[in-house]
């Protein structure tokens, strides 16, 4: 496991935190007025000069890239330091996720992870579980090595699919004196036992009028959360946030990444506090990582505010803006549930078992949401999964263009889990983009063909290559924790179409190498709003560049996700990572 080498003891981490200090020590090396960094190749993602082997930066941009040759007008009568340090090393610009939730590592890394899938995170290796005897085997351990009191046990990565069915009952048979909780491997639901429960303080009272929650079973999903995230505030305690926030930097920096879009603020109902502690760690850390938060539909409504009313507040936040940390004019809607949940919105013949998807808001009251951001000029995210939310998001654009057209909207769908061939001609032609997680294929392709979608359809997730053929720009994200934070893994989803199983399915849906470094640069820059400023090597764009051991295009898509990552330079500065 890499560790930060400006990463400080958790003693000392806490100490500082409590008393409003530097919290974590991203200290930059040195760099003079113009460094000069010399490298074995330098890709651009620049069509008119795809490679170079030196870039020139002063005061956080690039003032000149190609050679050390082509770089002497520049360098003449100028003070300027030639940095070797990367000379056999590539680099390519500064990797970007544009749909993470910076708050929710913050909080799941506070507890050990238990799902299907492996996980490598700055707390330790947790293995994945893909049998119910395997699962409840390591629950019990985890459980078992828990010692803090007062705090229920947490364990994140649950899917009933892979671990079979723990619920109320069966916690309270295992763990009858201690509060233990799971979070479901969506993040859309959470399961309790009745010490749990206990706790907490919830009781049936909290659930009554909602009926996304079971309380016989102990469990609460999507709008149920709301009677269970309120009781979950110490997970905000600064210095318990703090650390987690930590995590979530730590995991960006390991995998290369510069530039993140946050796609939730506020899914814990406190939008405000939220982004006071995202603020305050990443600043004071001087992590070399910028934040763009995005305010989520579902915060308003849980809170009972108007659209205008949310804007009102939208603008009070961005008078906050930091260097690292800002909001800008996105703002996300929420069309159907989760995919891990199988609670996507699937249009005929829907799931193999007759269950149903839902609706995370009624379509009029999302229309009535868009509408108004939109016609503030807000760029719009939407969070759809199956191919029924995506004709709802499409017939949405559609209005929404009728009514107050808009060039350049980039409307982004985001997730792309399932869709048609014909909805991606509708995205094209309505000038839509993309922003997907091809993980999805990866973890669950297997199990949805087998128990809810059928093979044609499950095999079909994410369907990318669709979309390079049509020329719709799409950037891949991670929707940090769904995947890994790791842009260099979802190129290799992307590419390779491999299962957990190492199977391959619907590979015409494959994407070529080139497209999917671009779907974590350029095109990244693009969803994001920010491709003048970052996304692509090229004089007076800011120097962030991912740093590797190995060029992606020599190595090809067999082998991208093994690719080591030595750091990255933010800014014009160099942050190497620890081995």
């Amino acid at each position: 496991m890499h560790k930060n080498r400006f990463s400080v003891p958790a003693a000392l981490f806490t100490s500082m935190l409590c008393t409003g200090l530097a919290l974590l020590s991203f200290t930059p090396a040195a760099a003079a007025e113009m460094v000069v960094y010399v490298a074995r190749k330098i890709i651009t993602m620049e069509p008119a000069l795809p490679e170079a082997t030196a870039v020139a930066v002063a005061d956080g941009h690039i003032i000149s890239v190609g050679s050390l040759e082509s770089l002497k007008p520049w360098l003449a009568d100028r003070e300027f330091t030639v940095d070797r340090s990367l000379e056999n090393k590539v680099l390519m610009p500064g990797f970007i996720d544009p749909h993470v939730h910076p708050s929710l590592p913050a909080v799941l890394t506070q507890f050990p992870f238990l799902a299907p899938d492996d996980w490598s995170l700055p707390t330790g290796e947790f293995p994945g579980a893909t049998t119910p005897q395997a699962f409840a085997a390591a629950l019990k351990a985890l459980v078992a090595a828990h010692r803090e009191t007062g705090v229920p046990f947490i364990a994140w990565g649950y899917h009933p699919l892979w671990h079979g069915d723990v619920y109320r009952p069966q916690l309270n048979g295992w763990f009858p004196d201690t509060p233990v909780m799971l979070w479901h491997r969506s993040f859309h639901e959470l399961i309790g036992n009745d010490a749990a429960l206990a706790l907490l303080g919830i009781t049936e009272a909290d659930t009554r009028d909602n009926h996304e929650s079971d309380w016989a079973m102990g469990h609460f999903w999507e709008n149920g959360l709301k009677a269970v995230i309120p009781k979950l505030s110490f997970l905000f305690e600064p210095a318990r946030f703090g650390k987690g926030m930590a995590n979530f930097l730590e995991m960006a920096h390991l995998g290369g990444v510069t530039t993140v879009l946050d796609m939730g603020t506020g899914v814990f109902g406190n939008p405000a506090r939220e982004i006071g502690l995202i603020r305050q760690v990443t600043e004071e850390s001087q992590a070399p990582l910028r934040i763009i938060l995005t305010p989520i539909i579902t915060d308003f409504l849980a809170r009972g505010k108007t659209p205008d009313q949310a804007m009102v507040e939208i603008d009070e936040w961005r008078a906050g803006n930091s260097h690292r940390v800002m909001v800008e004019k996105h703002f996300k809607l929420m069309l159907d549930g989760a995919i891990f949940s199988g609670l996507a919105q699937m249009g005929p013949p829907g799931y193999l078992d007759g269950h149903e998807g839902l609706w995370m808001a009624p379509l009029p009251v999302t229309t009535e949401w868009a509408r108004t951001f939109w016609q503030a000029g807000y760029q719009l995210h939407a969070h759809t999964n199956g191919d029924r939310s995506a004709a709802a998001f499409i017939d949405l654009l559609r209005t929404l263009q009728a009514e107050h057209p808009r060039v350049d909207h980039r409307t982004t769908l985001e997730h792309f889990a399932y869709s048609t061939q014909d909805q991606s001609r509708q995205l094209k032609a309505l000038g839509a983009v993309v922003s997907a997680n091809p993980y999805y294929h990866y973890l669950l392709s297997d199990m949805y063909s087998a128990l809810w979608l059928g093979e044609d359809r499950g095999s079909q997730m994410v369907r990318l290559g669709s979309l390079e053929r049509l020329g719709v720009p799409f950037a891949l994200h991670s929707d940090s924790p769904m995947a890994p934070l790791a842009p260099l893994t979802l190129a290799w989803n992307a590419t390779n179409r491999s299962t957990i199983n190492g199977t391959t399915s619907a590979a015409r849906e494959r994407v070529s190498l080139t497209a999917a470094l671009r779907a974590i640069t350029i095109d990244a820059a693009w969803i994001v709003g920010w491709e003048n400023e970052i996304g692509s090597i090229r004089a007076g764009k800011r120097a962030d560049f991912t740093v590797l051991e190995a060029d992606p295009f020599e190595v090809g898509i067999a082998e991208l996700n093994k690719i080591r990552v030595w750091g990255t330079v933010f800014e014009g500065r160099p942050y190497p990572i620890a081995k």
